[in-house]
């Protein structure tokens, strides 16, 4: 398992931009697909975004399409969403985790958790 730390949320107008970011401990962070998943109140988990373990492959929920981008800068162990146009239906607190298997948007299939980070869109 890899120890997953997330930073950069906090509070935004409707419209706004915030970068997300995970820093990942141990040195086979390149062997992991990286996920962004976020849970809002009373609501379940949901998958965000993932990306493969070398950057090349990416794939998104619906409603992201067009304003998120994941990125990951391995030599820092890192992952990124950058998130734009944000609205208030992203407001949520936003996980990111780790597995070994690229693929699978089910949070169940996820080994690796952080602890999340807040993110709230004012309108």
């Amino acid at each position: 398992q890899v120890q997953l730390v997330e930073s950069g949320g906090g509070l935004v107008q409707a419209g706004g931009s915030l970068r997300l970011s995970c820093a990942a401990s141990g040195r086979t962070f390149s062997r992991y697909a990286m996920g962004w998943f976020r849970q809002a109140p009373g609501k379940e988990r949901e998958f965000v975004a993932a990306i493969s373990g070398g950057g090349v492959r990416t794939y998104y929920t619906d409603s992201v399409k067009g304003r998120f981008t994941i990125s990951r800068d391995n030599a820092k162990n890192t992952v990124y969403l950058e998130m734009n146009n944000l609205n208030s239906e992203d407001t949520a607190v936003y996980y990111c985790a780790a597995d070994l298997l690229y693929g699978s948007i089910r949070p169940s299939f996820w080994e690796s958790w952080g602890q999340g980070t807040q993110v709230t869109v004012s309108s």
